[in-house]
């Protein structure tokens, strides 16, 4: 499965990294994003894909880069961009829905682990230490928006930040923690319905203001409509659960990949490599 999509990724790396060239570097930014790429897809540390031994001929770039180099090179910002573009380009091969979903995947870390940017907080029905991703989904397949932050970061506030990043207009499906009047608030100035169940559905309203959006919601989860739309809410729990399935996808965090900057670097790259996947997957056989 790796030499596969390791197949996709180069030449796509390289057509892309004429448009991010940096001058005055002794590597390109194609040769760092191919040495991370390399790393990412087997799981190992950058300094392992940094020694020639860990390279096929045919597939090692012809000077690679100290394990140093790497690690302030992959903080630069036309590095950065480049993966973001790398990752946009991928998400336009994609089809683009009008039905979208809100949630976060846990990202455990050991429980002494000494990141001190790492927090507790809710992992599904437990407790656990580390960092989550936030994400909109279309279905099961492709990743609109994306952040990483701490364990305990409020799903809400950090859906209003997703959202504003968000274009087009449809439904936007979340569970209980995301009935919130300042995200419905968001949501439609964006264009987007979001549907949430109300986190306590046996109480009234009471007498403060509530939103439009929130109310529509409200009546929407009453009708068959709304209540058949909502089903496709697990799209998302299908896609966080693709996005680890396969060799060199997103599993727990492994222990070389400590801090916000690593974490959301190491993220993206999984997020790419999952995207090469899925449009492998869709391609009609030979």
């Amino acid at each position: 499965m790796e030499g596969e999509l390791w197949a996709e990724l180069y030449p796509l790396v390289c057509e892309l990294g004429k448009r991010y060239r940096q001058a005055r570097t002794q590597h390109s930014n194609t040769t760092i994003v191919l040495v991370y790429g390399w790393a990412v897809l087997h799981d190992r540390p950058v300094r392992w894909a940094c020694a020639p031994a860990n390279w096929p001929l045919r597939n090692r770039p012809l000077m690679l880069p100290s394990a140093s180099t790497m690690s302030r090179r992959m903080r630069t910002l036309s590095v950065l961009r480049f993966l973001e573009g790398l990752a946009s380009a991928l998400r336009d091969r994609l089809p683009h829905r009008w039905v979208k979903t809100v949630d976060a995947k846990p990202l455990a870390v050991g429980a002494y682990s000494k990141d001190r940017d790492a927090r507790w907080g809710q992992a599904g029905p437990t407790k656990a230490k580390g960092y989550k991703l936030f994400a909109i989904c279309d279905g099961e397949q492709a990743v609109d928006r994306w952040r990483i932050g701490p364990m305990n970061q409020d799903e809400p506030r950090t859906a209003i930040r997703l959202l504003e990043g968000l274009d087009g207009g449809g439904y936007l499906l979340g569970d209980a923690l995301y009935d919130s009047n300042p995200l419905h608030a968001v949501a439609t100035a964006r264009g987007w319905q979001l549907v949430a169940p109300r986190k306590k559905p046996q109480a009234g309203l009471g007498h403060r203001t509530h939103e439009p959006g929130r109310l529509r919601s409200i009546e929407l989860l009453k009708t068959t409509f709304g209540r058949t739309l909502y089903a496709c809410r697990t799209s998302i729990e299908r896609c966080f659960g693709q996005l680890g399935s396969f060799a060199g996808g997103l599993g727990p965090l492994p222990h070389w990949v400590r801090r916000p900057h690593r974490v959301a670097t190491w993220v993206q790259m999984k997020l790419i490599i999952n995207a090469l996947r899925v449009l492998q997957k869709q391609r009609p056989a030979a």
